[in-house]
């Protein structure tokens, strides 16, 4: 059997350093099932959710028990303003693929705009830097994915459709398929928009009070509500 080419294989606890269950984020339910049971990844994973259901605290957690900067960026990367992130990297212990790439970045488009200032007064050696600050966010968003994604690596991003239109979304999800393609890349990605949640070849976990369930694109509640808003949004119009 072959070797896997992308960087993790697996998430569990950390058994050195276990989380009180009473404690969070081990009461949220998604955090509990991976700290009991282990989490399972492939080249692509997909976690959606409502809000306040777990998703962006796993992914930035995976974020950082990786190494990557947790407003942003590379393992390089040393940008923090006001600390906010759970205590749960200190908890998971990534088990990797034997011979993978220590390389990936981390987009959260919430910090971006502190990213885009701490990347402006830390200027990379060689190729110029990108004047993000003169574009759009959608715009920034997208040049900083191209700029930065490249090659093998772990590339996680944390909600990124909340910087995008429709079109900015498929030009992502275009970036994020090549680099899954590849068979050296891994992509881990909240979201609440279907189209990036149909990230081809993505493993589709579904987060919520039963904890994670592996979800098919079309039998997701993300896409079966739209689905229902689009063919008669005023159904739901009336109710507001």
């Amino acid at each position: 059997m072959p070797f896997e080419r992308f960087p993790i294989r697996r998430l569990t606890e950390d058994p050195a350093n276990t989380l009180d269950r009473r404690s969070w984020p081990a009461t949220l339910p998604p955090v509990a099932s991976i700290l009991d049971r282990g989490l399972d990844l492939g080249p692509a994973t997909v976690l959606v959710g409502e809000n306040g259901s777990g998703k962006s605290t796993i992914v930035e957690a995976i974020a950082l028990a990786y190494g990557l900067s947790p407003e942003g960026g590379s393992i390089g990367a040393q940008h923090r303003t006001r600390s906010t992130e759970s205590v749960l990297a200190d908890h998971l212990q990534l088990i990797r693929n034997a011979g993978t790439t220590r390389r990936g970045y981390f987009l959260r488009a919430e910090t971006m705009h502190g990213f885009f200032t701490y990347l402006e007064s830390n200027p990379r050696t060689g190729d110029p830097d990108v004047p993000f600050h003169d574009m759009s966010h959608g715009e920034s968003f997208l040049e900083l994915v191209v700029d930065r994604f490249r090659g093998p690596g772990l590339w996680v991003l944390d909600e990124p459709e909340s910087a995008l239109s429709f079109s900015g979304c498929l030009a992502l999800l275009g970036v994020l398929k090549e680099l899954v393609t590849s068979g050296k890349s891994q992509v881990i990605l909240s979201t609440h928009s279907p189209l990036l949640a149909a990230l081809p070849g993505a493993q589709i976990f579904e987060v919520g009070s039963w904890g994670l369930r592996p979800q098919q694109w079309e039998d997701l509640d993300l896409v079966t509500n739209w689905r229902a808003f689009l063919a008669s949004p005023e159904r739901y119009l009336r109710h507001l």
